[in-house]
């Protein structure tokens, strides 16, 4: 993985990109998970939902519903992309 894509992590507690300063997860991050998780789908939701959680503390001022999309909502858009995995794979 190129270094450009790990210098996209979140700037506690405001959620923005320290690389490109948008709002995280950014693209090049959401590249980078997806990267990381590959064929681990369960795996990326429960450390997204992990994230969803801390930021809402952080981002009161954000409906949750808006932190959902953000952090939770783009992953789930790509399950059936992905699709379910065959036993034993």
């Amino acid at each position: 993985m190129s270094a450009h894509l790990r210098d996209h992590v979140p700037s506690r507690p405001t959620w923005r990109c320290r690389a490109c300063g948008a709002a995280w997860p950014c693209s090049p991050a959401k590249l980078r998970l997806l990267a990381e998780h590959r064929g681990n789908l369960p795996g990326l939701m429960v450390y997204l939902a992990r994230l969803y959680e801390e930021a809402g503390v952080h981002l009161g001022d954000i409906p949750a519903t808006s932190l959902h999309s953000r952090f939770i909502g783009w992953a789930r858009a790509i399950a059936p992309i992905e699709g379910p995995r065959s036993p034993g794979s």
